[in-house]
This record gives structure tokens, C-alpha cells and sequence, in this order.
């Protein structure tokens, strides 16, 4: 019988409770300040109070709920631009560290990055020497048709078309040459320096404890 009273009676606590807390929500009453800094109570949601912002508070005075008030146009577009702000550096950051995650399948050790450098290097040292070769080569050819235009010049004979434009053909040839040779070196330069950035990214990465398998 006590056990049974006892159940009765939780009952009838929950009971109370829910209706109490129905009762203070049918009573929910709007608190809002006016511009002079004075709290108002309202039974009925009112325009001064949406454009002010207002607390939803109980029969009690327990806040419920706050609501902001609305944003002007300026900060609608504020808030936009921030979004739109926060959006772009989510995705770089994301970007940047599929990137990362890249590197280091690409790269395990800091090693294997410095061979990949020293490779591309390698690389643009062949081209620039294979340039320098045909370079060599062609200026000797010139050299050889300069000496051959010269020599009929001091016979008193006409110097071919054909050699005419052969001559100006390997000028424009040796020119091309010579700056691809210069963008060469100066692309060897900046492939250094690069490296020296990415070298510092690399142990940066290296160094995050998250970038460990």
C-alpha cells in the first residue's frame, strides 16, 4: 500500500509540473527596452518590440528565448560579406590541406623532397647545356658564312640571296637560343628559392602532430 501511495503521489507531482509549465508558456509575456533605455512588458508581440529585439519570458520572469533584432541593410550585407569571407578561407584552408596531405604521400621524408628538387634541377641543366651545345654549333656556322659573305666581298662578287637569308636566319636562330638559355637560369634561380619556401612548409607540416600517420 506505501508503495502504491508512493507512485500516486509522483504522479500526481508530474502531473502539477506539466501543468504548471503549460500554464506559464499560455502566459509567455514579451520584454523588450525602448531607445531610452525603458523595459517594457507586453502581452502581445508589437512592432516597437521586433525592431527593438525582445526576451520571451514566463509568468515567473524566467527568460524563455531571446530574439535579436533585425539587421539593418547595412549589416545584412556586413554579414554577408563575412560569410562570404569565412566560406573562402574554409575552402583555401581545406584546399591547403589536401595539399599537405598530398606532399607528404608524395614525399615521405624530407629527403625524398630534396631529390625531387635536385632532379627538376638536374633537369634544367640538361636542357640548358643541350641549347649551349646546338648554340656552340651554330654560331660556327655563322662564323663560317660571315668569313665566306667577306671573302666574296673583298672579290667584287655579290653575295648570294640564299646566303643573305641563311645568315639572318641563324642570327634570329642564335638570339632565340641565347634567351632561352637566360630564361633557363633564371628559372634554375627561382626553382631554388622556391624550394627553400616549400622546404619551410614542409617541415611546418611535418611538425603538426595531426600530419603523422
Amino acid at each position: 500500500m506505501r508503495r502504491t501511495g508512493s507512485l500516486i503521489a509522483l504522479c500526481l507531482l508530474a502531473l502539477a509540473t506539466i501543468h504548471a509549465q503549460a500554464n506559464d508558456k499560455t502566459h509567455n509575456r514579451y520584454r523588450w527596452k525602448d531607445a531610452q533605455g525603458v523595459v517594457h512588458f507586453d502581452d502581445v508581440l508589437s512592432d516597437a518590440a521586433i525592431h527593438a529585439g525582445y526576451d520571451v519570458v514566463g509568468s515567473s520572469g524566467m527568460l524563455i528565448r531571446r530574439v535579436a533584432p533585425p539587421m539593418t541593410s547595412e549589416e545584412l550585407k556586413a554579414d554577408e560579406k563575412a560569410k562570404a569571407q569565412k566560406e573562402a578561407a574554409d575552402k583555401a584552408a581545406a584546399e591547403q590541406a589536401r595539399d599537405d596531405a598530398q606532399m607528404l604521400a608524395a614525399y615521405p621524408t624530407e629527403q625524398d623532397l630534396s631529390e625531387a628538387h635536385n632532379a627538376q634541377l638536374a633537369m634544367i641543366d640538361q636542357y640548358i647545356q643541350s641549347t649551349q651545345i646546338s648554340l656552340q654549333s651554330q654560331e660556327r656556322s655563322l662564323t663560317d658564312m660571315l668569313s665566306h659573305a667577306a671573302d666574296l666581298e673583298r672579290a667584287g662578287k655579290p653575295i648570294p640571296a640564299a646566303l643573305s637569308q641563311q645568315i639572318e636566319s641563324l642570327r634570329a636562330n642564335i638570339e632565340k637560343q641565347k634567351a632561352y638559355i637566360a630564361a633557363k637560369q633564371q628559372e634554375k634561380i627561382d626553382s631554388a628559392a622556391k624550394f627553400e619556401t616549400e622546404l619551410a612548409h614542409y617541415r611546418e607540416v611535418q611538425a603538426k602532430p595531426h600530419s603523422q600517420p
